[in-house]
């Protein structure tokens, strides 16, 4: 297993299905600040459904497909951020990311983000890295431009959620707009 130090009191680690008892309490204390904005929160209500999501990421990772990573702050899971998919074939991969309270404030989704931007690009060669945020989600977007994304537009009424149709923003980086060394992370 390997750890990627975000500073010195965060790290950046695979959630694995091993992992579902910590990662169902994590999402038990998230499930307030994200359940608005990532309808797969609902998805891990018991210990068999949060196996069930790592499970499916486990099972993504081994066909290339997608990944998923845990963000620890001093000990304690605090958030995540993944490749919600991942296309070698077309180069081009989505980001995802999600964050309780407590990790809040710390930078760190940005610095996680960053670190799979840089492997997308550096090690697996993609072209394109997307951002998809509900439009509602100001924090979401915010981060997609801290990271030096562009809007690249809103799929209008894209996805229904509790009763409601929601627009969907879709945010973009391109290989040659990244510059990563001022946007890589420290390494330990």
């Amino acid at each position: 297993m390997f750890t990627l130090a975000l500073d010195d009191r965060a790290q950046l680690r695979p959630l694995e299905p091993w992992q579902a008892p910590e990662f169902l309490a994590h999402i038990d204390r998230a499930r307030p600040h994200v359940d608005p904005w990532i309808p797969w929160a609902t998805l891990s209500t018991d210990l068999e459904s949060a196996t069930a999501v790592l499970q499916r990421y486990a099972d993504k990772q081994a066909q290339d497909a997608a990944r998923i990573y845990g963000i620890w702050l001093e000990g304690t899971l605090v958030g995540g951020v993944m490749f919600t998919t991942f296309d070698a074939g077309s180069g081009v991969c989505e980001i995802g990311c999600w964050l309780e309270a407590a990790g809040q404030g710390h930078g760190l989704v940005v610095k996680a983000s960053r670190a799979l931007i840089d492997w997308a690009f550096r090690e697996r060669g993609m072209s394109r890295v997307e951002w998809w945020a509900a439009a509602g989600n100001t924090r979401s977007i915010e981060t997609a431009r801290r990271l030096g994304m562009t809007r690249d537009g809103v799929l209008r009424q894209r996805y229904p959620y509790r009763g409601e149709r929601h627009d969907k923003e879709i945010w973009s980086l391109l290989r040659d707009e990244w510059n990563s060394p001022s946007a890589s992370v420290t390494h330990s």
